[in-house]
């Protein structure tokens, strides 16, 4: 049913909270599960004279390496219980980039963990998942991460 189940995590405890329930899904469909970190790049920077893209690429160059070490544990766990595994790292602005690997890797699942933000605090911070849901043209695995984690 799920042979491909897209991961999108950012490091957090809470983004992991959705790790449980996909090894679950994936012993039971021998799905292979492909975990996505995106690095956002392109920072502006205002001044009183202008407004000016400004790319880090040292910056970007130790988050994209800091990305994947994070992924690369990630992995150890899931093949460590004979769950197929592989992991990417790519720049873009969050939810387009979720969208465009699911459709990219032919995933027939994205599952993630939602921060649980509503009213003014989801209206101010935005919400992945939200932007996920509204975009996504594949099924959706939202598990609201529980306060604390």
């Amino acid at each position: 049913m799920y042979a491909n189940i897209l991961v999108p995590l950012d490091g957090s405890a809470r983004a992991e909270r959705i790790l449980p329930y996909v090894e679950e899904i994936a012993v039971k469909f021998g799905s292979r599960i492909t975990l996505l970190q995106i690095i956002e790049s392109g920072m502006t920077i205002v001044t009183p004279y202008d407004i000016a893209p400004y790319d880090a690429v040292e910056e970007t160059k130790r988050a994209v390496s800091e990305a994947r070490a994070y992924l690369a544990g990630m992995e150890g766990s899931f093949r460590s219980k004979h769950i197929d595994v592989r992991s990417l790292v790519e720049s873009g602005p969050v939810v387009m980039t979720i969208n465009d690997v699911a459709a990219r890797e032919a995933c027939d699942l994205i599952a993630m963990a939602s921060h649980g933000r509503t009213g003014l605090n989801r209206v101010f911070y935005g919400s992945v998942a939200a932007g996920v849901l509204h975009r996504a043209d594949r099924p959706l695995l939202l598990v609201r991460a529980q306060n604390g984690y």
